[in-house]
């Protein structure tokens, strides 16, 4: 199996000229060992994983496709392995006048995410590292280096305003490698003493780890934690997030995290029409269950790549549903697989989508989850000291 090299057409239509060769070893832009292909990749060496391909990304010059030379030279490859580099980033706070989301900023400790969901709509953002969409966002991962002494100088700065910080609303803060890196434990410390308010949002039971300072936070009505629950199906959960934590095991997180006294929201999300959405009450009434108080949902949505790989996860595991969820998706898009309209993104258009929400409505409410968000505080924030400066007296 080697690999055809086709050069993408200029704006000015210039012809493209393909070039068939073996790939000797991983280059920039690429992620493949010795003679892996760039596009299909062999089930036994993708386990674990949620794409089923790793075509360039929508930057790069070249476009990569597998082609048959008759070596067979997938059999012979090791699986994926995760590779993780430092990134040092000049600011960790990103800031956003979305007017559909309810908050205004947030971090992402990390770029791409180990937990492989393939519907996740943060994928084509390693695009701006050269990287695929597909594979590498779940295989080549970056961690925020210094990033807690990034958020001191952020909060410090003269004429900051406290309000609430997202994170996890891009990639999870607690996937895999937290473990190792623990870039989310670090920036919680530096929120913690600030007395700066947060909100988190996470598929990994690995949050529990922390609930030392989320308890002494939410005591103050610093912090709420939402657990993303898509499915209960222990099947499903693992063909379409094959690195996050079990549905069984996000309950117990959201039990535990209760009991600690923090407010915990659960997010149904995303609703996948025709593959999880027949599952919405049952989650909710679960979730309320364990202790969660607020409940959330959003709609799958399919921007740039992520559509192609979805749809190859369609036909690979759902193939007699793929023509049915493809239509359902279309019908609350305007027809496409995605429609980015500010008011719509997150819960779509039309009858299907209409009808999704009133009954997640209903639900909830017999479930009996609170209607009103809690409201964090922002009164008690504290910037932490400049460098050379005395800590203020209280």
């Amino acid at each position: 199996m080697g690999t055809a090299v086709q050069s993408k057409a200029s704006p000015a239509g210039a012809p493209s000229k393909t070039v068939g060769r073996r790939f000797i070893g991983a280059h920039s832009g690429d992620s493949f060992a010795p003679g892996q292909d760039a596009g299909l990749v062999a089930d036994e060496r993708r386990r674990g994983r949620g794409a089923n391909s790793n075509r360039s990304g929508r930057f790069e010059r070249e476009t990569r496709s597998p082609v048959d030379d008759g070596w067979s030279a997938l059999e012979e490859l090791e699986p994926f392995r995760t590779q993780v580099t430092s990134e040092r980033a000049r600011k960790i706070i990103t800031r956003n006048d979305s007017p559909d989301i309810s908050f205004d900023r947030s971090i992402n400790p990390y770029r791409g995410c180990e937990h492989g969901c393939v519907y996740c709509y943060a994928r084509p953002t390693h695009a701006y590292m050269g990287l695929s969409a597909g594979l590498d966002f779940e295989t080549r991962l970056f961690f925020k280096e210094g990033a807690a002494g990034l958020l001191e100088r952020e909060l410090s700065a003269p004429g900051y305003q406290a309000k609430t910080i997202a994170i996890g609303s891009n990639t999870d803060p607690y996937q895999p490698i937290e473990r190792r890196y623990r870039v989310m434990r670090s920036l919680l410390e530096v929120l913690a003493a600030a007395n700066h308010p947060v909100g988190v949002v996470t598929k990994s039971a690995s949050v529990v780890r922390d609930i030392d300072l989320f308890a002494e936070m939410a005591k103050k009505g610093l912090v709420k934690v939402a657990l993303s629950i898509t499915t209960l199906d222990p099947k499903l959960a693992r063909l379409m997030e094959p690195r996050a934590s079990t549905p069984e095991r996000r309950l117990e997180a959201v039990s535990r995290l209760a009991q600690a006294g923090v407010p915990t929201t659960v997010m149904v999300a995303p609703i996948i029409p025709a593959i999880n959405d027949c599952e919405i009450e049952t989650i909710l009434m679960r979730a309320r269950a364990a202790g969660a108080r607020e409940a959330g949902y959003v709609m799958l949505r399919l921007p740039l790549e992520v559509e192609d790989i979805f749809g190859e996860w369609m036909l690979k595991h759902f193939p007699d549903r793929y023509r049915r969820v493809m239509s359902l998706i279309g019908s609350m898009r305007g027809g496409k697989a995605y429609d980015s309209t500010w008011g719509r993104r997150m819960t779509g258009s039309g009858p299907y989508a209409w009808m999704t929400g009133r009954r997640f409505e209903l639900a909830a409410a017999r479930a009996g989850f609170d209607a009103q968000r809690l409201k964090l505080r922002t009164d008690l924030f504290r910037p932490p000291p400049r460098p050379g400066e005395q800590f203020r007296l209280l």
